[in-house]
């Protein structure tokens, strides 16, 4: 009955008046604070385009080999690859290498490159792919993604044939590089990048025994491994034998060499050979070079880094070739 205040409840206790009081803790003031911009539909779980996006990521999950390391660059191993971490990623997208799927974590704390990853990745038409954490520690080695993955197609390998078809058509003469069981991947990367910046027409690797076209070395090349082709040879001293028949001069690089970078013509048709990080050019090799060049030391230094070395002797064939 109304106004009835014998009925049990009817009557408010003290201290329990609705509306905000005071001590509330500011909780209608945080509630009425900006919570950022709208994250993208396919970073939202609840979106059918997260929903799309998730079920991509595994059916390419399911399609890479099992028991295979990403970014690990084995040797005979043409798998996808992965590169891991928000700063590789970033550059490998801006320097336009070529990937089919960007891979970020789900709750990943959002910061200048992730937004720039998933920005590139989204106007170049990459599959942007949101995963669970547990997921990306498992397909990388060593579970130091943080929180961003670059997945690379396998690279395509042109033939030695290639190069000098490459050659032909550039009008230009002759400048290409073989590497003599180079076994890091960074190396490779270095000397691609220097060959394109140095107008060189490609390069040749060993099919065994040698550092392949990885995420690593895609990396190193800041993009130059998708306009510069690399070529695996069957057997590297038959090819160096096949070029020197077409005229090529043959000339390898060792810290012993008897001509000097001051006493080499570079402007003919030219094949730099750079031997291993240790052991410098293998005996077969060595003995169909035409000439052994070293590069002149100011100071203590006996030696410099294959690519480095690679590096100093094209600047100054393209110097050459200017003059």
């Amino acid at each position: 009955m109304a106004g009835n205040s014998q009925r049990r409840g009817a009557v408010r206790k003290s201290g329990s008046k609705k509306g905000a009081v005071v001590g509330s803790g500011g909780k209608r003031r945080r509630g009425l604070e900006g919570r950022g911009a709208t994250p993208p539909a396919h970073m939202r779980t609840k979106h059918p385009a997260a929903k799309r996006a998730a079920a991509a990521a595994k059916a390419a999950q399911s399609q890479q080999p099992r028991g295979r390391g990403p970014a690990r660059g084995g040797k005979g191993d043409d798998g996808p690859e992965l590169v891991l971490g928000r700063n590789p990623v970033v550059e490998c997208l801006r320097a336009g290498v070529p990937a089919s799927a960007l891979y970020v974590a789900q709750g990943t704390e959002n910061d200048d490159r992730l937004t720039e990853a998933v920005q590139i990745a989204a106007d170049t038409g990459i599959s942007i792919l949101e995963v669970p954490r547990t997921d990306l520690d498992r397909m990388s080695s060593n579970g130091m993604h943080q929180g961003l993955a670059l997945q690379v197609p396998p690279y395509r390998y042109a033939h030695p044939d290639d190069l000098v078809d490459r050659v032909r058509d550039s009008g230009e003469p002759a400048l290409l590089v073989a590497l003599d069981n180079i076994s890091d991947p960074r190396n490779l990367g270095a000397v691609i990048r220097s060959v394109a910046a140095f107008g060189g027409q490609g390069v040749v690797i060993p099919q065994r025994r040698s550092a392949s076209v990885t995420a690593v070395a895609w990396r190193t090349s800041a993009g130059a491994a998708a306009r510069l082709p690399v070529a695996r040879a069957t057997n590297l001293t038959r090819t160096l034998k096949d070029w020197a028949a077409q005229g090529y001069q043959i000339v390898g690089l060792d810290a012993g060499g008897d001509t000097t970078l001051d006493e080499f013509d570079g402007t003919a048709p030219t094949v730099v050979v750079v031997g291993s990080e240790g052991k410098g050019l293998s005996r077969l090799v060595r003995e169909n070079c035409d000439a052994i060049l070293s590069i002149p030391m100011a100071g203590p230094v006996e030696s410099l880094n294959a690519s480095v070395a690679a590096g100093v002797v094209l600047s100054d064939i393209a110097r050459q070739r200017r003059g």
